[in-house]
Formats: C-alpha cells, structure tokens, sequence
C-alpha cells in the first residue's frame, strides 16, 4: 500500500469509520485496480446478442408463429418488449448511477434496496441464468439429435435463404408411441395465400411433449428470446466503463434484435405454411441455401449462448459469496485464480447446470427460466421506483428517459405476464423468494451499502408528518407519548421497559441530561454515545427513540428536551422520572433478560452507577422543580419508585390460580377532604392503569380500584356510582371499598378544624383541585397510617397507580414535599405516582 494511501486509511479510521467499511472501501480499491478489458461492443452488445438469439431464434421462433399466427406472434413480440424495455431504462438508470462492480443485475438490486432483496433476488438471478445455459445446451442436443443448425454470423444466409430458395416439399418424421409418422411441409416461396393461412392463431400439440400450446405457454417459450438483456450488465466487472457501455450497448442490442424477430415472423409466415412451422423445428436446415453450414453454426451459437449463461451465472454467484450474506453456504466460491478470475464459481455453476439438464425438455425449462427472469426483472424495477420515489439527492442517474411510471409499469407486467404463463410456478417462486427474504433478513450480517428502506420511511414519514395537525386533535384518539429521563441506563432497564409497555403505540423517547459546557470542550460528546443508545434500544427490544443533551443543570436539561424532543404533532406529552430516594443504585442492565440469556456483555460507554458515599447531582429541590416545570408547560407527570424491583416476566407468567392484580388509588391520600374520583388527574391515573393492562405482557392481569368511604357517607351509592363511569369508560375493574375513617381522623386533628369546612387558598386549575398550603397541614404521622392503609390491602399487587399531587407553590416547601411523597409509597414496592392534566378519556362512540 502507498504512503498516500496508508494516511488516508489512518486518518479514516481517526474519523471513525468501521472495519466493515474500510473492508469495502480495500475492496472497491481492489476492484478499480483490476484490469477492465472489455468495450462496450464486445462486453456488453455482443453477449446480449448472443443471449436474445441461438436456441429461441433458430428452434422455436418457427414453433412461436406456426402455433400463434403472425397477429398474435407480433402481439407477443410487443408486449415481451415492452416489458423488457421498461426493465431496460431501469437497468440504464441504475447503471448511471455510480460506480458498478461484478455481479450485474444482482449488485444493482443489493446496492439499491439491501442485503435482503439483493441476496434472494441474487440466487434467483443465479438460478435463471443456469437454467438458462442449460436451456441452450439442451438446444444444442437436440441441433446434434437432427442435424441441423445456423450460427448468428449467417443470420444473413437466413434472409437470403426466404428470397433464393425456390418452393418445396419439406418431409417430417414424427415421433409417436408406436414409432414415428410422416407428414409433408411445404415451403412456398412468398404467397399471399400462404401469408392469409398463417395471420391467425390456430394452437396444436407440441411433438415433443404431447401438451396442448396455448397463448401463454407459446409466449413463455417466446420470451426466452427476451431474457438475454443482464448478459451484458453481467459483466459489469470486467467492463472498462460500465456505466457507458451498459446503456448504450444494451439498447442497441435491444433495438436490433426486435427488428430482427419482427422481421423473420413475418417472412416465415409468407413462406412456409403452419404445418412446416409447428411440426419440424428444423425447417430452417431444409430451406437453407447452403446446408453445411448449419451443424456447425448450431454448435457455435448454442455453446456461446450457453457459455454466456454460464459465466454470468459465476460472476452472480462469485459476488454473493463475496458480500458473505450466506455465510460459510458459498464459502468456496470466493476463490478465484492468480488473475482473479472466479474458477471455484464457474465450477459450482456448471455442477448446478448438469443438475438442471435432467429434466430433458427444452420448453418445459423454458417456462421455469422465464419465471425467474420476470422475477428478477420485476426487481430491478423495484429497485429503481424506490430510488426514484425515496428522492435521494445522491441519486442522480446520467441515464434520464425513465420515471416512476416506466418502473411501475414493469413491474405490473412483469407480474401479470409470470401468472399468465404459469399461476403455479409463479407462487412457488414468490413463496421461495419470501422464504429467502426471510433468512436473510434474520441470519445475514448488516451491510455498509445504504438500505433504501431507510429514505423511502424518511420519505414518507416527513409527508405524514405534515399532515399530523395537532389543532385536530380529539381526545378519543389521545394516546401516551411518553419521555422518560434516565441518567444511568444500567439503573434503569426494568423501567425502561415497564415504559414501553405503558406507551400504547405512541412516541417513546429516552432522554438523557450530561452536565458539560459546550464551550469547553473541543467536540460534542454526544456523539459517540449515541450508538451506545441506540444499541441499548436494541438489546431491550423497546420501540424507543433516544435525545441526549447537554445543559449547565439537569433541569435544564429537561426543560430543553420537552421543549424540543418530538416533531410536529408527534410531541411527548408525559414526563417520567425515576423516584428521587437515598437508595443505592443496582445494576439491574447485568442481570436484565436481554443480556443474560444472550451471555452478552453489556454495551460499553455507560458509566458504572454511583456509589452509595457519592453525592448526587440532582437536589431534592431541582428534583420537585422538575416537576413543577412539566405541570407547567401542561405535561402529564409520572414518577416511578421501585420499579427495578419489578420482575415482570415472574409476575405475569407465575403458575399460581390468582392472576396478578393492578392496584389503583384515584384519590389524593395527602387531602382527604378532597376526595374526588372524577377530577381529571384521578381519570388520567386510571386510564394509565388500562393502558398497562391493554399491553399484550400485561393481559392476564386483574385491575382493582380502591374506593375509600368513610362512615355515614353512603358508600354503597358512591360505588355505584363509580361503577357507572367505569361501565360508560369501557374498563373491567373490581372496586374495592376500604374504610379509612381512623386514618381521616388524624388528619383533622392535624388540621385542628372540623371536617367539610373550607380548604385554605383553594385553587380550580383545569378541573384539578390545587392546594398549595396543603403540605404543611399533613403529618407525618397521617402519611405514614395512609401508607400502611395501602400496604395492607392483599395480596400484594405487581404494581400500585397512586395520585400525585401537586408540587407546592412555595418553593421553600419543595423538600417537605418529597419527604411526603416518600414516606406515602415507602415499601410498597413497585409504585407509580401519577398527575394528569389533560383530559384522556371519552364515553362518546
């Protein structure tokens, strides 16, 4: 390697850049420093000719028309075509497009729509192209069987044969099950008689299968002719300019042979009558005027054709086993010679050939290899309509007469015509084409080319977008889009995932606060974390969007991710914390299912978690205040405590009868005296519970409602009438009544006047009770009897939904405030404390 060119691999991997993409990058180097020998008239025009001409041309284009007429032939002619010239602009565009390396057809499909498409389409392109060869090679049996043949290099002793041959009696041996039998042909000379006989249709019994023809199986045989069109982009790698030759030289290849089938059709059909076309497969011999030379021309044509066929078939299969998306399955067709020629490939693909000649019929391969080109031309289609509608600026094409509806219309008839010919044989071949899509997509390493899935989701994703207005928004269709703050991953698995479950479809974004100065740093340190992330997203299978920031303070830094996080109508609307305790910190990501099971390290640029000395880097102020800010910018709030204590998968799949249950108090247990179970933040609490129970994992699980009553209340009709808004809000739940008169009491006499009487500075926020000065009228004792008041109701739930309250508005309070809040959910176990301030719910249709 050059001096130059080490610096430029050192200074690329300085900037970051992958060993899996300096191994392509040493591998285009390889690719452009090997020899390109081959001009467009020899690489591309000459094999592409080769292919569309031989067995089809001089076998079968005299069984086409005296089976089809001349009407339908150049009908067939037509619509073959068309599909082929509208898979030729896409093969053009694609070609133009950038730089081609070896494996034709199949690079251009991976390259352009993945690893996946690229490598199924790519065995079904080597499949097509074997069956192909061996097509022509059974071509080449049956020329040696009857002794005739004409190479391409006489294709003008053909013409001249139709003009200087005068009329005769062409006798026909014909094989039957008592031996053979002879009928008469006749060669005419040009007729109008002859020419009137043969405009219409008039389906026989092939000779050599005994089946009866129709219009598509004739037109399968017919299109064998057609799908030489990749011989030429085949061979991109050992082409000098590919991207020149390709489109130049497949066009005229195109455009010629065309000419020269219309033209033949119609000169048989003026010269020979149906008999002599459908039932002697060498008339062409018996007319020709200069016989010797057409068993060695036979030879000629076929073999090349085949050998064609076969080398294309090589370099597909060289190129697979070079992208490794098989693995150790083609392991042995990477070797190549000291010239680098694929010898390990052309070998493989001649022992698949021989496999292929046991079916011993041409036109019975003939409709297998037209349903693998149409398949693969339908792809290639594919591949240029996602380039085009995906709308990459990289895709600039120098090739410009294609659209979106020369593609669209490729594929459309590539389809109808694959059913046509065969509805068996083309759902057998789809069905193994998904097959192949599946086990690629599951076994196959990722690539480096660019998936186009990628820009056609952005694509679409950013017209949806647009048309996401949130001025149109209805409660009936509101759902959770959560923001859960998280400052160590390894502390947080278990509520990352407990999150996920909660999200209802909605946007889920995992936030991140790093306490660091931009200006003080020579980079953004973001950065490189942020595949540390994304691979945590991964590993714990959570449908999650990751947002870091950096922000002088962890406040605000959340205030910055809930101004910023989301795009158009996609927004979080609830922020989630973890609980803020003296507790010290577990790795829960060690021993979380995703790694364990795997035996995978957990992924690296996570920090370890604080130790239990080291101070923390949120106060119990900014913690509340945190709180106080997302009330404020109208956030729904939850905060999770002990939810790494959580083993959902123990809890919902435990063999015991009783399913787990769900407990839920819609009630403010820090003001009594407010008790309300219709507000909208006691709503909000209980269609978040729903929501957790609607989650596939959380199924079998039982909700139950608390409904606490005191005595001479009637609490029979308050449950009824509990029960009528869970019955008009379509939830199953079982309410539970629970006394709490002596736990009521203490906090009467902590607030040393008599119940029912007026509540100090009440507030009337959007339906929610706010009691700014209710903090200090709480005891510590009323808290801790309201505690054990829900810790005493069996059995023990998987998880408990309480009601938050408000932060109080004196910021001095912030830290009694918390206290509360802790002492309120102090071992219940795993615990979320909910406040709501939007309205979630709707009993209207």
């Amino acid at each position: 390697m050059a001096s130059s060119e080490r610096s430029a691999l050192l200074t690329y991997r300085l900037c970051g850049g992958s060993a899996e993409e300096e191994r392509g990058r040493e591998r285009g180097r390889a690719a452009a420093a090997a020899p390109r020998k081959l001009p467009t008239f020899l690489g591309v025009v000459v094999p592409t000719l080769l292919s569309m001409f031989s067995v089809v041309l001089f076998l079968r284009l005299g069984f086409v028309v005296g089976h089809a007429g001349l009407y339908q032939a150049l009908a067939m002619f037509a619509v073959a075509y068309f599909i082929i010239g509208m898979t030729v602009l896409s093969v053009c565009a694609i070609a133009t497009n950038g730089a081609l390396d070896a494996g034709g057809a199949y690079y251009m499909i991976s390259r352009a729509l993945g690893p996946e498409f690229g490598g199924s389409i790519g065995i079904m392109f080597f499949l097509a192209n074997v069956c192909g060869s061996a097509l022509y090679v059974l071509g080449l049996v049956e020329a040696v069987v009857d002794s005739f043949g004409i190479p391409p290099a006489v294709l003008g002793t053909i013409l001249v044969s139709f003009f200087a041959t005068r009329p005769l009696k062409v006798p026909i041996r014909l094989p039957n099950s008592n031996g053979t039998e002879t009928d008469n042909g006749f060669f005419t000379g040009f007729s109008l008689n002859t020419l009137r006989d043969n405009l219409g249709g008039e389906y026989g019994v092939d000779y050599t299968t005994g089946q009866m023809m129709s219009f598509s199986s004739v037109f399968a045989v017919m299109f064998n002719g057609c799908t030489g069109i990749m011989a030429g982009s085949n061979m991109s790698g050992d082409l000098k300019r590919p991207s020149y030759s390709i489109p130049r030289g497949t066009i005229s290849a195109v455009l010629f042979t065309y000419l020269v089938y219309n033209l033949l059709a119609f000169l048989m059909c003026a010269t020979c009558n149906r008999i002599l076309l459908q039932k002697d497969y060498g008339f062409l011999r018996d007319i020709s005027i200069f016989p010797p030379l057409v068993t060695v021309g036979i030879y000629a044509a076929t073999l090349s054709a085949a050998m064609s066929n076969l080398i294309g078939a090589s370099r597909i299969l060289y190129a697979l086993a070079r992208d490794d998306l098989f693995g150790r399955a083609l392991a042995l067709a990477k070797k190549t010679s000291a010239s680098g020629n694929p010898v390990m490939a052309v070998i493989l693909s001649w022992l698949v050939v021989q496999v292929v000649l046991f079916s011993g019929k041409l036109n019975t391969i003939a409709s297998v290899v037209t349903i693998f080109f149409l398949l693969v031309y339908a792809t290639v289609n594919l591949a240029c309509l996602a380039l085009e509608w995906a709308s990459a600026p990289n895709f600039r094409p120098t090739f410009r007469y294609f659209t979106w509806h020369t593609c669209l219309l490729g594929i459309a008839g590539c389809c109808v015509m694959m059913f046509l010919i065969s509805p068996v044989s083309a759902s057998a071949s789809l069905g193994f084409l998904v097959l192949l899509l599946l086990a690629l997509h599951y076994l196959s390493p990722s690539s480096t080319w660019g998936y186009i899935s990628q820009a056609l989701i952005f694509h679409q994703v950013r017209k949806y977008l647009l048309m996401l207005d949130v001025r149109k928004d209805h409660v009936k269709f509101w759902r959770p889009q959560m923001l859960l703050m998280v400052q160590n991953p390894r502390g947080s698995a278990r509520l990352i995932d407990f999150v996920n479950d909660l999200k209802k479809s909605g946007l889920y974004v995992l936030g991140h606060v790093e306490l660091q100065d931009l200006d003080m740093l020579p980079s953004d340190p973001l950065q490189s974390q942020q595949d540390s992330w994304l691979s945590l997203v991964d590993k714990l299978n959570v449908k999650a969007f990751v947002s870091l920031t950096l922000a002088p303070s962890v406040r605000h830094g959340v205030r910055q991710l809930l101004f910023t996080s989301g795009l158009g109508g996609m927004r979080p609307n609830t922020l989630v914390l973890g609980f803020y305790d003296d507790e010290a910190p577990q790795d829960g990501l060690a021993r979380h299912p995703a790694f364990t099971s795997a035996r995978e390290e957990v992924p690296l640029g996570f920090p370890l978690l604080r130790a239990p000395t080291t101070p923390k880097l949120l106060s119990a102020r900014e913690y509340v205040g945190i709180v106080a800010d997302a009330l404020k910018m109208l956030r729904n709030v939850l905060l999770a405590r002990q939810l790494e204590s959580l083993d959902k998968a123990w809890e919902l799949r435990r063999a015991a009868s009783p399913p787990p249950t769900i407990h839920v108090w819609p009630v403010n247990l820090l003001r009594p005296d407010s008790a309300r179970y219709a507000d909208t933040c006691s709503l909000f609490l209980l269609q978040m519970a729903c929501v957790l129970n609607m989650a596939r994992a959380w199924r079998r699980a039982r909700l139950r409602l608390f409904l606490c009553v005191e005595a001479g209340t009637m609490p029979h009709a308050q449950e009824e009438k509990l029960r009528q808004l869970l019955k008009d809000l379509r939830i199953q739940a079982q309410i539970q009544l629970v006394p709490w008169d002596a736990i009521t009491r203490l906090h009467w006499q902590t607030c040393q006047r008599p119940p029912g009487g007026p509540a100090e500075e009440e507030e009337e926020e959007e339906g929610v009770v706010n009691f700014p000065t209710n903090t200090t009228q709480v005891s510590d004792q009323y808290v801790c009897a309201a505690n054990k008041l829900v810790l005493e109701q069996s059995p023990a739930p998987a998880v408990r939904f309480l009601y938050l309250p408000r932060p109080p508005a004196d910021t001095s309070l912030y830290p009694l405030y918390l206290h509360q809040l802790e002492l309120l959910t102090r071992g219940l176990g795993p615990t979320v404390l909910v406040h709501g301030v939007s309205a979630v719910t709707s009993t209207q249709l």
